[in-house]
């Protein structure tokens, strides 16, 4: 029987905003994934780096063989360079899928070839309304209809050259992280950095307790999910189920909280494994974690990127409660302690069916079904049948 085990919140929140406080927009993530490994070297993990800078950290098992994997991603939305207008202003185009309505009024940093970055902010082009009127309620909404202001004497091209920003350029998005009286913790990028802070947090738990996971299981840090391919490497074939961590839509349709931890049954690449997804749920309901299943529409996660890369695997999506996802994030410290707790409980766990997922498949006969009531067959229609009144 798995334990509830407690979850340092302190240690996960001024982890999160350590990671917070660090811009890593997909293509641009060494600095993150440096202070990922160090803290991982803090729990005694070692962790180790693939050549594109992902990084996994092995937790051994008992029995060696088939292993689980725990997802997250450290990488962010954020945007690049593009151009130059003549007064001196930067043209940018996003990195990752997010609006440029919630980019309208962001603080970034443009990192250039030689350090240090140039700060600057994110304006739509018409910007002020003593100069336009009404038209600054009438513009388009788009990336097309934003600018970048350099806080830099800069007023032309030539300007910008010699300021040592060029096209490609990384633009990062300031998070500017705060926690409120209340638990709130607002701030840009919480998808995904609250999702490495609550896994961490739940090693740190298993760690602290002396208690250790019942199948092997690695950790994988990616870096690129935001452009869809994040965990399409870094697992090995031998891993039998994978739960990827990432932020739950908090929104009007939706059943995710700010307060509790969810379990995604579908996203845009389909539905979520039938048997693993459930055990997830039953888990959080039996220790009184507040659990709730959802679906998502728009939505894509490393689960997703690991089974179109041909993973054979069965796969899961938990999420921290997001408001605003990839705009003015919002989440609770409870919905992060939340998700800590179950995947805390869910790494104490056997395998969701041990004897077939230990090995690579089986004969029909020994295929877990669905339930154990008979299989519910729809009625058999036959020509006769389809012709009678």
């Amino acid at each position: 029987m798995p334990r509830d085990l407690p979850i340092d919140v302190p240690w996960m929140r001024d982890v999160l905003l350590d990671l917070l406080r660090i811009p890593s927009p997909t293509g641009r993530t060494d600095e993150v994934m440096q202070h990922v490994g160090e803290l991982l070297e803090g729990l005694g993990l070692q962790p180790h780096l693939t050549r594109r800078g992902a990084m996994r950290a092995a937790l051994p098992g008992p029995t060696e063989g088939a292993q689980r994997a725990v997802t997250v991603h450290t990488d962010t939305i954020g945007a690049m360079v593009r151009g130059v207008t003549e007064r001196g202003r930067l043209l940018v185009t996003p990195v990752g899928t997010w609006s440029a309505r919630f980019a309208e009024g962001a603080r970034v940093t443009v990192f250039r070839d030689e350090p240090p970055g140039v700060t600057g902010t994110i304006l739509p082009k018409l910007a002020s309304g003593h100069a336009f009127g009404d038209e600054v309620d009438t513009q388009g909404i788009g990336w097309d209809h934003v600018e970048l202001r350099l806080d830099a004497l800069v007023h032309s091209p030539e300007d910008v050259e010699r300021l040592g920003v060029h096209v490609g350029d990384h633009v990062a998005v300031m998070a500017l992280p705060e926690v409120t009286p209340a638990g709130f913790v607002r701030s840009r990028h919480l998808d995904d950095k609250a999702g490495v802070a609550a896994v961490l947090a739940s090693i740190k738990a298993l760690r602290d307790a002396g208690v250790e996971v019942q199948v092997p299981t690695s950790l994988l840090v990616t870096i690129t999910e935001e452009v869809g391919h994040g965990a399409s490497s870094g697992l090995t074939a031998d891993t039998a189920e994978m739960v990827s961590v990432d932020a739950a839509v908090v929104a009007p349709g939706q059943t995710s909280t700010e307060t509790g931890v969810t379990v995604l049954f579908q996203d845009l690449s389909g539905p979520f494994d039938y048997h693993l997804a459930r055990k997830l749920v039953h888990l959080g309901q039996r220790h009184d974690v507040e659990v709730h299943r959802d679906v998502f529409r728009f939505y894509r996660s490393d689960a997703a990127a690991a089974l179109e890369a041909g993973l054979e695997t069965r796969a899961a999506l938990l999420g921290f409660g997001v408001d605003a996802t990839h705009g003015h994030e919002r989440t609770h410290l409870r919905s992060l302690e939340a998700t800590a707790r179950l995947v805390a409980l869910y790494l104490q766990e056997p395998l969701t069916h041990g004897s077939w997922d230990e090995h690579a498949g089986g004969e029909l006969i020994d295929f877990p079904s669905h339930s154990v009531q008979p299989i519910q067959r729809e009625p058999r229609v036959t020509p006769d049948d389809a012709d009678a009144p």
